[in-house]
């Protein structure tokens, strides 16, 4: 449904007042923003949705996706810390998979960088923004990246295979054809089930290769095949690790009972203490902000397959029954955004936003959850 642009105009306005009101600073962001600089930090979803082109003197460019990394650049190169912003304004993505889906839309946020009590300031952008959603009838929904990767670092695997879980956590199908492999119940690509036996056969595979091309040079590509050399030799994940893995990704219940499922398995795995403890310690700012905990959802699987800068607390409102709709706020923490952007600075970060134009089209609804 097309809204009239005023009226998008005007709610967008109310909402930012909201934010500022609760003392953050308005902050603006140009349209055309670097690729270069900024492709890589969004998640495949959004790369191939974005609109890049080509300026002779500035290089490649992109209309914005999105206001997080911006704001995030900004205030990296000399913001104050702690810092509170608000912004509001039009992003651009391509929409290949449904073509009555605007490709161009508004959308009003809400950013923390404060380093002293990160699941206060957690809770602060939740309730912030359910407070502006007040009266929709929306269903919230919560996760936590970092619980998610917390239990890949408790498994026993390399750093190399630990690493490439969390780079593919993104990607929940090749995630778990990568846990099948390391569980000994997948074999290796034929490619390189070849590679590696002509290795064990005390074959040079370099040798006779011929020129070569690409960017890789011989000592790079050797030096690849020793870490794959190295990778078939890692021990295989055991069945308990498994289980402990897939109690965990497939977790979803209410915020207490998962709490409680949590507390159980890190008896198993130690390595999930911290992330299980801040947790507790969110749940608690949340209660203390009058948000419902009680009936709060939460499910650790929350927020895969969208923005990958994510590395915490995720959450999301979106509106019963009505699937043509996309979500009305998402947002989450993006602490290591911060080290990425920051050239040897970093902050704990979170913030969310939310999509005026469905808010207006939800406006005669009622009811709200609790």
């Amino acid at each position: 449904m097309m809204l009239p642009r005023q009226d998008l105009i005007a709610e967008s306005a109310r909402l930012r007042a909201y934010f500022e009101t609760a003392g953050a600073s308005p902050v603006e962001s140009a349209i055309l923003q670097p690729a270069d600089a900024l492709l890589d930090l969004y998640g495949e979803d959004i790369r191939a949705r974005a609109y890049v082109t080509a300026d002779p003197l500035r290089g490649e460019l992109m209309l914005r996706p999105d206001f997080t990394v911006p704001v995030v650049l900004d205030h990296m190169a000399g913001g104050a810390d702690p810092a509170r912003y608000t912004y509001s304004g039009e992003v651009f993505r391509k929409q290949e998979n449904d073509p009555d889906r605007p490709n161009e839309y508004f959308q009003v946020g809400f950013e923390i960088f404060d380093r002293e009590t990160p699941e206060a300031a957690d809770a602060e952008v939740f309730a912030l923004i359910a407070g502006a959603l007040d009266g929709l009838p929306l269903r919230p929904a919560t996760g936590d990246v970092g619980i998610l990767t917390a239990v890949i670092e408790g498994l026993g695997l390399s750093l190399d295979r630990q690493r490439a879980l969390k780079r593919h956590l993104w990607r929940p199908r090749r995630f778990r054809a990568l846990v099948e492999r390391f569980a000994g119940r997948r074999p290796d690509p034929p490619q390189r089930q070849a590679l590696l036996a002509r290795v064990a056969s005390g074959i040079d595979v370099l040798a006779g290769a011929g020129p070569a091309i690409g960017l890789r040079s011989p000592a790079e590509i050797q030096a690849r095949v020793e870490r794959l050399v190295a990778d078939a030799q890692q021990p295989f994940l055991t069945a308990g690790e498994v289980d402990i893995l897939d109690q965990v990704t497939g977790l979803k219940d209410t915020a207490p009972a998962a709490l409680e499922r949590l507390h159980d398995i890190a008896v198993d795995m130690p390595a999930l203490s911290d992330a299980v403890a801040r947790l507790s310690r969110r749940l608690d700012a949340l209660s203390a902000r009058g948000i419902p905990v009680d009936s709060l959802p939460f499910e650790a699987s929350f927020g895969r397959t969208t923005l990958e800068y994510y590395d915490g607390f995720v959450f999301g409102f979106t509106a019963p029954g009505r699937p043509d709709l996309p979500p009305v706020a998402t947002g989450g923490r993006y602490d290591a955004l911060t080290r990425v952007l920051g050239k040897g600075r970093s902050i704990p970060a979170v913030g969310g936003m939310i999509r005026p134009e469905v808010v207006l089209q939800l406006r005669q609804g009622a009811g709200a959850w609790g």
